[in-house]
């Protein structure tokens, strides 16, 4: 078994101070004038995560529900097209280990293909994809394996939630402008990730605004 070292450990060393905590001296939130402004945003799972074989469609429905709560916050509207969202959101799931076994290889983001016969006996297929979407990273970097095979992900713990600027290219290779890492932090259908969001935007124009 191969095994794929994540950039998630040092992830998770950064996430402890930017996740939201109790502090009894409140201090100043400073985020982006263009993430306060965004009204767009793509979901997407983490191009580092891989298929958990415990848990296969795991990282996909953490991605639908967190679509799902933005949109019922109804200041960020989910869109599917890289070059026009404001914002990008990438989700992992976390597994409750630092080792997770998983199956890598391939883009993480595409929508399965199902396929069956229609009543007059054609074939239909539902959730392809055509042509190829703009790359969320720059695919020269790294090793290009596209071949599924079984791999051991460390990382982790915890659910990843990550945010970055869109209406750039490769929006992933840049640093992120807020990481939220928690137990359950995706967890349906109150979705505690958005919800911390939500607050910290808040309090951050609150703050823009003053006493």
């Amino acid at each position: 078994m191969r095994l794929r070292v994540c950039v998630f450990l040092a992830l998770a060393l950064l996430s402890v101070s930017l996740a939201p905590g109790k502090d009894k001296n409140k201090k100043k939130i400073v985020l982006p004038g263009d993430v306060l402004q965004a009204r767009t945003v793509m979901v997407v799972v983490s191009p580092e995560a891989g298929i958990p074989l415990a848990d296969p469609r795991g990282n996909r429905v953490a991605r639908m529900d967190v679509e799902n709560a933005l949109s019922k916050w109804g200041r960020l509207t989910p869109i599917d097209d890289v070059r026009t969202a404001d914002l990008v959101i990438a989700v992992r799931k976390g597994s409750g280990r630092m080792v997770t076994p998983t199956i890598s290889g391939g883009p993480p983001n595409n929508p399965p293909v199902i396929m069956g016969p229609s009543s007059d006996g054609s074939v239909w297929s539902t959730g392809g994809q055509r042509g190829r979407p703009p790359d969320l990273t720059n695919p020269g970097l790294g090793p290009q394996d596209t071949t599924p095979h079984p791999s051991a992900e460390i990382g982790p713990a915890g659910d990843t939630f990550e945010v970055y600027r869109g209406r750039v290219e490769y929006p992933l290779d840049n640093a992120p402008v807020w990481r939220y890492l928690a137990k359950d932090g995706l967890r349906s259908p109150d979705v505690p990730a958005v919800e911390a969001f939500r607050k910290l935007i808040d309090e951050a124009e609150k703050q823009q605004k003053g006493p």
